[in-house]
């Protein structure tokens, strides 16, 4: 965007036009002056009269003779005036700047974040403005950031309320019912597995809540090791064989090279495992197949891939997957059991391994792709 000069206001410009009379009434008085005392030390001295005389007498220019030393001396003085009056015009000029700048500083001083200095000048003064500007726009920054952080704890505070009082509230109902006395073996053989799977949902959410608040403090560090990344999966595969038979999904599991081998924190990666094949079960309907794929992108790279053939996930949602608490189905409910966290804690796995995932989604897969350094520790040196 073109900047404008700064525009004067009509007492500026009077201010200057007063500058540029006194100054050349000051000049006038200075020259005179000038003259007066030069013209009575030339008439003193006859040798100098002579001398000047001789000179000009002598000295000619294309046939033309030297101009007298008054016409001289005027021009001279002239534009020597003519310098001075320039100088202190522009300088009062400066000097009108600044203030506008002062009066933009205390107008951005008083709430108006949203105001920036869009005049332009040509001095130093433009460095100080342009400073300024960037000052604003850092410090609405933080302030931004500083509701956003705000609001996120009030979300986060919000989101965990709800699901605790969820199951908390069926827990209470149903041992409300078996206090009572007045119901049958049968019923009281329900209401205890409902308020036993009830507490579970809340002893998951807390244990989801604190490692996705672990995960997210700077203290957190990982326990590097050297992990077969094929083994890994054979025993990630073996942890939920029941329970993709009973729901009648198949895993194919591949790795190239097959002994492939990175630098990681085996429990953690295996949380990544966990959380993503849990989320397939959960929203993946109709799927019959997830894939573990593991492949060296590069020497210094390697690409883990965790995929189903169920339902796809909208675009929009895509973009939101990985926040706190966001699930696909846009509501609150816990019809499929999920706190919300398992994505979010995924992300931040690996972003303690100073990788990278994204989710893509069509008709025939869902895929969420991770890209996590061979050696963390190099990474980390050269970010």
């Amino acid at each position: 965007m073109k900047k404008e000069r700064v525009k004067l206001t009509a007492t500026e410009k009077s201010e200057l036009i007063a500058e540029a009379v006194v100054t050349i009434v000051l000049l006038l008085l200075l020259n005179l002056s000038i003259i007066i005392v030069i013209h009575l030390a030339i008439l003193q001295d006859q040798n100098l009269v002579n001398g000047i005389y001789f000179l000009k007498q002598n000295i000619a220019f294309s046939g033309k003779h030297l101009w007298s030393w008054q016409q001289t001396f005027l021009i001279i003085m002239g534009i020597a005036d003519l310098i001075i009056l320039y100088w202190r015009l522009i300088r009062r000029y400066h000097q009108m700047q600044l203030r506008h700048v002062i009066s933009e500083l205390h107008y951005i001083a008083n709430g108006h974040f949203d105001h920036r200095i869009s005049f332009a000048v040509r001095t130093d003064l433009q460095r100080v403005i342009d400073s300024i500007n960037s000052l604003v726009d850092s410090t609405v920054n933080s302030i931004n950031e500083e509701k956003a952080i705000e609001k996120s704890k009030d979300e986060l505070i919000t989101n965990v309320s709800h699901d605790i009082r969820t199951p908390l509230t069926s827990i209470i109902g149903y041992l409300g019912l078996l206090k009572t006395g007045n119901v049958t073996a049968d019923d009281q053989k329900k209401y205890i597995e409902i308020a036993y799977t009830k507490a579970e949902q809340m002893k998951s959410l807390a244990n989801d809540l604190l490692e996705y608040t672990t995960l997210k403090s700077n203290t957190t560090k990982l326990n590097l090791a050297p992990l077969h990344i094929y083994s890994m999966l054979e025993q990630v595969e073996a942890g939920f064989e029941l329970e993709a038979e009973k729901k009648g999904i198949k895993f194919k599991i591949e790795a190239r090279p097959k002994d492939l081998t990175i630098l990681a924190d085996p429990e953690k990666l295996v949380r990544v495992y966990n959380n993503l094949i849990n989320n397939a079960f959960k929203y993946g309907t109709g799927a019959t197949t997830i894939k573990l794929v593991a492949n060296l992108v590069n020497k210094k790279q390697v690409e883990l891939r965790v995929e189903n053939n169920g339902a796809k996930i909208p675009e929009a949602s895509l973009k939101k997957i990985f926040e706190r608490f966001y699930r696909v189905e846009g509501s609150r409910n816990v019809k499929t059991g999920g706190s919300g966290l398992g994505l979010s804690i995924v992300k931040g796995v690996v972003d303690l391994h100073h990788g990278t995932i994204r989710a893509v989604s069509d008709d025939n897969w869902t895929s969420f792709i991770i890209r996590l350094p061979l050696d963390p520790n190099e990474e980390k040196s050269t970010a």
